[in-house]
């Protein structure tokens, strides 16, 4: 298919210019018009920018773009990844906290569904944009299930920290960084909260708020997204779609 018609409607669907973000997402890079091969991946680092090389893709589909804050010189290891995507006529499409925010395909609403819970309502207000979502189990669900669900369905949590209710209700999810939300979890009411990665100045948080915490990854917490859009787009389009797992353990 042609680049220009899939730009256009991934920008439709994930509202790429009206959801406020830390630098310019969408196509950041544009490369051949014809796109066959798709790949999915968190990141768009060398080793990421090899690997969708390696399986002749002919756009990179990622979370993590190239762009963040001001502008800078195309110098070093970062002029170096430029001119790896421009000799090689290698689109980049990225989509950060629009994907974060998609009620359908994003991060959030995907581990929800993965998790098999309801989702309820959204929160987490970030650059006016609500990120995470609030959802429901149908009937109160020991903490442990929801872990080994996550385990089963997601990947391996790095922490989790059993305090609060044995049986949950309302679970709290929001990928990528968010141990700075644990008050605002535990004031909506929720028994469990579900993020990726933490400090150790938050790790007393979940205690003081008698609150259930799975620290589920930032990087396995925003695999979800990429899979679910990638695999709409294969299915939508004709195109072919893989979603390469290069985790940074973190």
């Amino acid at each position: 298919m042609q680049r220009d018609e899939l730009v256009r409607y991934l920008d439709d669907t994930l509202r790429i210019n009206e959801v406020a973000d830390y630098g310019p997402q969408g196509l950041q890079i544009e490369g051949r018009p014809q796109v066959d091969k798709i790949i999915g991946l968190v990141d768009a680092h060398q080793p990421c920018v090899q690997a969708a090389l390696d399986r002749s893709a002919d756009l990179m589909l990622v979370h993590h773009g190239i762009f963040w804050g001001g502008a800078k010189p195309l110098v070093g290891s970062y002029g170096r990844l430029v001119r790896a995507f421009v000799e090689h006529d290698l689109n980049l499409y990225a989509a950060h906290l629009a994907l974060d925010a998609h009620p359908q395909w994003g991060n959030n609403a995907e581990l929800a569904r993965r998790l098999g819970l309801i989702v309820t309502d959204w929160w987490a207000n970030v650059k006016g944009t609500p990120l995470a979502v609030l959802a429901e189990c149908e009937v109160p669900l020991p903490f442990d299930e929801l872990v080994d669900r996550y385990r089963e369905r997601v990947g391996m949590p790095r922490l989790v920290q059993a305090e609060g209710p044995a049986l949950v209700k309302k679970v709290g999810i929001l990928s990528g960084f968010g141990a700075d939300k644990i008050a605002d979890a535990a004031g909506l009411g929720c028994d469990a909260y579900i993020t990726g990665e933490t400090s150790h100045s938050q790790y007393y948080e979940a205690v003081n708020a008698g609150i259930n915490l799975l620290y589920g990854g930032h990087y396995t917490s925003e695999t979800v997204g990429v899979q679910a859009l990638g695999a709409h787009l294969a299915e939508r389009f004709n195109v072919d779609f893989e979603f390469v797992d290069l985790p940074t353990g973190l």
